[in-house]
């Protein structure tokens, strides 16, 4: 959540310093209006900009033709692009998508795509979210797409569907366009993209990638081409285990927790043969890649096994190098928590808006607002968040509601360190030496409930002063 990089600029003068408007002034307006966000990501448009002059310079902002979601992206991407260069080791730049809802604006109705079941309309939102390899730090955000999703003929030809700009199995591959031939980035991405064109095309691109494997498809041992043919899950199975580990799980929907769970790893060499019937552009040639197999060796009564199969290009031959790969596609969690800092700390989806020009470059720029949530605890762990002052990354109120929940009186000398903790405290966390470091998702759940009371707190403070 800093609003400070390693120079004298602030970061919002870092992203967006740069970007060609058509004005100065609306290029320092966007760069100030998004640091005012950061410091109050929470609520409405006008709960995050208090001040009117600040609320209509924003909306006048949006109106702007030259300030589109692409310009916004594009300064976003450029800054991003940076901070990999600078960054030594791997990046992860994890792939996902998810549903903004805008089903209220009826003015837009016409414009936006179908979403759910068919009956909400709104965006298909995907993402591309660098991440340091070790899930230490966000980077920033790669791409976003705004998708509207057509309404397909229910008896769509495959060809037809092959040849559809519009099908959604093309994001994948759009979200790499702006992206490096460099091996030091490890495109991440869940079961939607497990599509033969999409692995085709990463095997091209000259970055390293980590596919979760969900189709039914044909393969051969090692990367021999003469090999028979096996179906690519009983193959992985069948492989010789390369270790085990034990960790603990945390309860999902549908999934309860296990304090310590045992895994098996297999891994090795396989070329995975083309599919017969294609359902999207790529050539007839097998590619040679690695398969990793992570799966729950016992799981409880009832309960389903925890199982991945990992499709790479990353050489795998031993349990560190299954490990090393399951390591990455385990951070791809992050971009699930970036979804929930949009929806739930940003409101992205309360915008109100009534026409898509304004509506998309608001998305846009509340979503790098969403990143900043996510590095918090990256800004607790920097060596002067004993010393640095918690207001000078977030509003004073925030400061002040929680100091009056963790030790019962208005402090404003709450440090980073200290914030930090007291909202971990506040998410379930208990701050005792024994205690693993607070994770992200109870740092997000005290984050929930502080935004809340904060709400409460400000809005006794105000009628305690005579304001309505």
């Amino acid at each position: 959540m800093s609003l400070s990089c390693e120079t004298d600029v602030s970061l919002g003068h870092a992203i967006f310093g740069q970007i060609e408007l058509g004005d100065a002034r609306r290029t320092a307006r966007l760069a100030t209006t998004f640091e005012r966000m950061c410091h109050h990501p929470g609520g409405t448009l006008p709960e995050k900009l208090a001040s009117p002059a600040d609320l209509r310079a924003f909306y006048r902002l949006c109106n702007c033709s030259r300030v589109t979601h692409a310009a916004v992206i594009g300064a976003v991407r450029k800054h991003t692009l940076k901070q990999i260069d600078v960054h030594e080791g791997p990046v992860l730049l994890i792939h996902d998508a998810t549903e903004l809802d805008y089903t209220g604006l009826t003015t837009l109705e016409d414009d936006l795509g179908q979403i759910g079941k068919g009956t909400r309309r709104g965006y298909i939102c995907q993402n591309v979210l660098a991440v340091a390899a070790d899930g230490e730090q966000v980077l920033g955000l790669a791409d976003q797409i705004l998708h509207h999703r057509d309404e397909v003929p229910k008896r769509e030809t495959r060809a037809a569907h092959r040849d559809r700009e519009s099908r959604e199995s093309r994001l994948w591959i759009q979200g790499t366009a702006h992206l490096p031939a460099d091996r030091k980035l490890v495109d991440v991405a869940d079961q939607g993209a497990d599509t033969f064109e999409f692995l085709e095309h990463e095997y091209r691109s000259g970055r390293r990638f980590v596919i979760r494997a969900c189709k039914q498809r044909k393969c051969r041992a090692d990367h021999d081409a003469n090999g028979p043919l096996y179906n690519l899950h009983e193959y992985s199975s069948s492989l010789l285990e390369l270790g085990r580990f034990t960790m603990a799980v945390q309860a999902q929907p549908g999934r309860k927790a296990r304090k310590e769970a045992e895994f098996v790893v297999r891994g090795g060499p396989v070329l995975i043969d083309p599919p017969h019937s294609k359902a999207g552009h790529h050539g007839d040639d097998p590619l040679p890649l690695f398969v990793v197999r992570v799966s729950e060796v016992q799981p409880p009564a009832g309960e389903k096994a925890i199982d991945w199969m990992l499709l790479t290009n990353e050489p795998v031959r031993s349990f560190n190098d299954a490990w090393r790969v399951s390591g990455w596609y385990e951070c791809r969690w992050i971009v699930e928590e970036f979804h929930k800092a949009k929806k739930t700390g940003c409101q992205i989806e309360d915008l109100q808006f009534t026409t898509l020009g304004r509506l998309e470059p608001a998305i846009a720029l509340l979503s790098v607002v969403a990143v900043t949530l996510l590095n918090l605890r990256e800004a607790s762990r920097r060596p002067d968040a004993k010393t640095r002052l918690a207001t000078t990354l977030l509003a004073p109120e925030y400061v002040e509601t929680l100091s009056v929940w963790r030790y019962a009186t208005i402090r404003r000398d709450l440090t980073v360190h200290d914030f930090f903790y007291a909202l971990a405290r506040l998410g379930g966390h208990q701050n005792r030496k024994c205690d693993h470091r607070p994770g992200w998702l109870v740092i997000w759940r005290g984050w929930t409930k502080l935004q809340c009371m904060t709400d409460g707190f400000v809005a006794a403070q105000r009628k305690k002063c005579g304001k309505t």
